[in-house]
């Protein structure tokens, strides 16, 4: 069986978690988030810990368990404190600004970029070059974070463009005559 199915995850006070017939459904102070588990895993809910297990002993199958149980355990971690990515922007008159549900970013096209937020989603721009994408959902909020940073991905020989906080981007040489 998976290492990481073994393991079982542990479900923090204020958050809900039921199973109806594989349909799990995650409650808290962050929302309420769905996922529709393999019909190939068993999931159980005793006392406060869920535990997957697969339900035969072929090599997809132990591998799908362990895959089911990290969605789970994103769900529960998701809900009980939420997920956040922060990208910073780099380059000359690069600036991020966020009115209601739309960010502005001025990357140093002829036009203003106006990226509409999903529901689900807060964004929020401490500084001029700074965003910060929460949400429970941890796939939603890295999609969205990579949404945004591929209007203007760094460059190899400035670094200019977005990027997440802390990525290294490895700098190109110049042509030299």
């Amino acid at each position: 069986m998976s290492r990481i199915a073994k393991q079982p995850i542990n479900i923090p006070s204020g958050v809900d978690v039921k199973n109806n017939a594989g349909l799990i459904t995650v409650k808290g102070k962050n929302g309420e988030l769905n996922f529709q588990s393999s019909p190939l895993v068993t999931i159980d809910i005793d006392n406060e810990v869920i535990s997957c297990k697969p339900n035969n002993e072929s090599k997809s199958t132990m591998a799908l368990a362990g895959t089911v149980r990290s969605l789970v355990n994103n769900m529960v971690v998701g809900i009980a404190e939420g997920f956040e990515k922060k990208l910073e922007l780099r380059g000359v008159g690069y600036r991020s600004q966020v009115k209601g549900k739309i960010l502005n970013l001025t990357l140093g096209f002829s036009h203003p970029v106006e990226f509409a937020i999903p529901d689900g989603i807060t964004v929020e721009a401490p500084t001029q070059t700074e965003i910060v994408v929460k949400g429970a959902d941890k796939q939603l909020v890295g999609q969205v974070a990579a949404n945004i940073r591929a209007y203007r991905e760094p460059e190899p020989y400035k670094g200019k463009g977005i990027r997440y906080v802390g990525e290294h981007v490895v700098m190109k040489e110049a042509k030299k005559k």
